[in-house]
């Protein structure tokens, strides 16, 4: 590589549940030469089943490595450090299974460790299969989950975003009727808190908050619940107290549309599909997530393992395109706030 690309952030890619999209994506995302201008990728993987992955989708062979210090970071045959977890022959695609959850966790451990260890600057992530997870008895619901367990951190929470809009999300992985449950003043508080350290982390200085409200209306003064007065008010009124640029609750039928329209930076919404069905209606392929409150830059593809579609050559590199160039971004951010 030529001595100026030896600056590039060094990211390490996880490839995802080996059932998955993950394998073809990242093969397809790393024959763009725009991810080898922004950085110099590692996949943590398995080298056959990415193989098989590249020669699907006619992208470049994989050059199986066994430590960082052994890549050359060549576009015309990418380095993948060679997991040995799972024998290509054993690959069933589009089967959630065991032996692919375990090698999918394994993947993330040894980017964490990595990343740790300074060889790596920043994890971009493809996705897991939360089926596959449970049938390997590993306790944890996602990717947030179980990095905040290795990196040792309680506050965390996922940031998704696309072309012109951003949201967080107070509650994620829970039933919708356990959601007004958990909407307290503290847990809208910390969400505000960890979205505003985030965005002053990736370049905005101010970030304008909008917090959605949980009921129709915006509660209706109470007549439809009382959330929004006990709760996402009174945080709100605290966040702005300690000088965030935060303003709700704002009803959720009106927010998205005037974060794209650029009235704020960001939309911290209160449930899952709240944050996400505009989010993915306004971007999908090119969303992307980024997980706020880990000492470690972490972005990952907006989408599951999509066993429907998966290892039938047609699945969109898009949106780990757009984590790729995310992390980046993210790393150079990080690495000069350092130096």
């Amino acid at each position: 590589m030529a001595e100026s690309s030896q600056q590039l952030p060094i990211i390490a890619i996880t490839m995802g549940d080996p059932a998955g999209v993950g394998p073809e994506v990242t093969a397809r995302a790393l024959a763009h030469p725009e991810i080898w201008e922004a950085c110099r990728p590692l996949v943590i993987g398995d080298a056959a089943i990415l193989n098989r992955a590249a020669t699907l989708v006619g992208a470049p062979a994989f050059r199986a490595v066994g430590a960082p210090r052994e890549a050359r970071y060549d576009p015309k045959s990418p380095d993948v450090l060679d997991m040995g977890q799972l024998p290509a022959d054993m690959l069933e695609p589009g089967v959630v299974s065991p032996a692919c959850g375990r090698a999918a966790v394994a993947y993330i451990e040894e980017a964490v460790a990595l990343t740790r260890a300074g060889e790596a600057d920043a994890i971009a992530t493809g996705p897991i299969n939360k089926a596959a997870l449970k049938a390997a008895d590993i306790d944890f619901i996602g990717h947030t989950e179980l990095l905040a367990a290795l990196l040792g951190e309680e506050r965390v929470t996922t940031m998704l975003a696309t072309t012109g809009l951003r949201v967080v999300h107070v509650t994620r992985h829970v039933p919708l009727s356990r959601v007004a449950s958990l909407m307290t003043v503290e847990n809208v508080l910390e969400t505000v808190h960890l979205t505003d350290a985030g965005l002053r982390q990736m370049g905005i200085q101010t970030p304008r908050i909008a917090v959605a409200a949980l009921n129709p209306h915006g509660g209706d003064e109470g007549l439809m619940g009382r959330e929004e007065i006990e709760a996402i008010g009174p945080a709100v009124e605290r966040a702005r107290a300690e000088g965030i640029a935060a303003t709700g609750p704002i009803p959720a039928d009106s927010v998205f549309f005037r974060a794209i329209r650029d009235e704020f930076d960001v939309v911290v919404a209160m449930y899952h599909d709240q944050g996400h069905i505009p989010i993915k209606t306004h971007g999908f392929e090119r969303s992307v997530t980024v997980t706020l409150g880990l000492p470690v830059v972490r972005t990952s593809v907006d989408h599951g393992t999509a066993f429907d579609i998966a290892w039938k050559g047609i699945a969109s590199e898009e949106s780990m395109f757009e984590a790729l160039l995310l992390a980046a971004q993210l790393a150079v951010g990080k690495l000069a706030a350092v130096s």
